[in-house]
C-alpha cells in the first residue's frame, strides 16, 4: 500500500528556511506527480505546490502566495519529494501535507490527490 511520510517541520522565526522531506513508498514514484498542500488553523487545506513525475522534462506548480521563496524538487532515486521554504511568514503556520496524484495530472486541487501523508507541523513566529 502506498505510504508518504513528512519530516522537517518545525519552529522558526520569520525569514527562515525549512525544507520539507516526503518519502514514498508503496508506489512506482518516478511515475507520480507530486505535491505539497496545507491547512492552517480554522481555515481549509490549500495548494502550495506541485511537480510532475519526468523530472528530466519537469513542470511545477505553485500558489501564488508562496511563488519565488518555495521550491518543490523530486530526487525519484530516493522515492523523494522537497519542499524547500524560504524566507518563511508567520502566515505560513500550517500542517503541511505530502500528496501523490490520483492520476497523470499535477494534484494542484485535492480531489486530484490519491494519496495523502499524515502532515507535517510548521510554526513561524513573528
Amino acid at each position: 500500500q502506498v505510504q508518504l511520510v513528512e519530516s522537517g517541520g518545525g519552529l522558526v522565526q520569520a525569514g527562515d528556511s525549512l525544507r520539507l522531506s516526503c518519502a514514498a513508498s508503496g508506489l512506482t514514484f518516478s511515475t507520480y506527480p507530486m505535491g505539497w498542500f496545507r491547512q492552517a488553523p480554522g481555515k481549509e487545506r490549500e495548494f502550495v505546490g506541485a511537480i510532475s513525475w519526468n523530472w528530466s522534462a519537469a513542470r511545477t506548480s505553485y500558489a501564488d502566495s508562496v511563488k519565488g521563496r518555495f521550491t518543490i524538487s523530486r530526487d525519484n532515486a530516493k522515492n523523494t519529494v522537497y519542499l524547500q521554504m524560504n524566507s518563511l511568514k508567520p502566515e505560513d503556520t500550517a500542517v503541511y501535507y505530502c500528496a501523490a496524484a490520483r492520476g497523470s495530472v499535477l494534484p494542484t486541487d485535492e480531489w486530484e490527490v490519491g494519496t495523502w501523508g499524515q502532515g507535517t507541523q510548521v510554526t513561524v513566529s513573528s
